[in-house]
């Protein structure tokens, strides 16, 4: 078989140690696509992407193309005469570009497909009360997250687990599941595996801001869910009385309370909590609009509710 030439695509953090694999087991990684510099912070400075950064450091060629269907993009992308592609958190591509390498492209996707398709599965699955998800590789078709099936490794998700810790787990584990893949395809030793759809199958569509308001309507282990599975990004929110507060940490309080749905009670000093549906949810950690995140003691410092 020939020697492999691989172009990388992706974008977050996420996508690093997938392409650092890659190269500390002396792939020939010979081109990374990721995504166009963007403005961040007050100063609106342009910023690039965590993987055009590692790339640059290891002196890779990195393109960053608006349109991924411009001649001038895909006949740059041809020059390269890459024989497979590797997609690590990167966007939908057209077919003329996943189509276009001798032996595929394909996808690290972070649930055990076809559960989970869409853009945020390591979110849905702790909002949801999952108890394990996983990783899967497969090759890319048109329609998103249905290809074949390369490789599969579950994961369970502990108690303890917000989006944070789940994401930095999978981030690390996918990396292998990465070069596991490109091995079985060096060596043409794999059987795929068709997906299969059936019924109660659950997608993860990407998370708006508005998603991530808090209706206090849930009970608590969906509250819980709800918190830990939106934390540390993009962040369940709640308004008190006209400012924004991102909620991080919370737990399960007593059942049985005088308050109303949404009400709250605080001592001022050390605790706060909301009635739900069922009980009481206590917030541990929180964010108030325009300063740094905080336990209750702290804020209660120098505030008050």
């Amino acid at each position: 078989m020939e020697k492999l030439r691989i172009i990388f695509m992706g974008t977050p953090e996420f996508a690093i140690p997938s392409l650092e694999m890659l190269i500390k087991n002396n792939y020939h990684v010979v081109a990374v696509i990721t995504s166009m510099d963007k403005p961040k912070g007050r100063g609106r400075q342009l910023s690039a992407s965590p993987v055009k950064i590692f790339a640059q450091h290891h002196q890779i060629p990195v393109l960053q193309p608006k349109n991924l269907k411009s001649p001038q993009f895909l006949d740059e992308l041809k020059e390269y005469k890459a024989n497979l592609q590797v997609v690590v958190a990167f966007r939908m591509l057209p077919e003329v570009v996943w189509g276009m390498p001798d032996f595929g492209t394909f996808n690290l996707h972070a649930s055990m497909l076809p559960q989970y398709r869409g853009a945020a599965p390591i979110n849905w699955v702790l909002m949801n009360g999952e108890e394990k998800t996983g990783l899967t590789t497969f090759f890319i078709k048109q329609e998103i997250d249905t290809g074949n099936i390369i490789l599969q490794q579950e994961e369970p998700i502990f108690p303890e687990d917000n989006a944070g810790s789940l994401h930095d787990r999978l981030m690390i584990q996918g990396a292998e599941l990465v070069l596991r893949t490109v091995r079985l395809i060096e060596t043409d030793d794999f059987k795929l595996k068709k997906q299969k759809d059936f019924p109660g199958l659950k997608f993860a569509p990407k998370i708006t801001r508005e998603m991530c308001l808090i209706d206090w309507n849930k009970n608590q282990d969906e509250m819980h869910n709800f918190v830990r599975g939106l934390s540390p990004y993009p962040a369940a929110w709640i308004k008190i009385s006209g400012t924004t507060y991102k909620i991080f940490q919370v737990s399960k309080g007593d059942k049985t309370t005088a308050i109303k749905v949404g009400e709250y009670q605080t001592d001022n000093r050390s605790f706060l909590c909301f009635q739900c549906k069922d009980g009481l949810i206590n917030v541990e950690q929180w964010q108030p609009e325009g300063k740094r995140r905080m336990t209750l003691p702290d804020f209660f410092r120098g505030n008050s509710l």
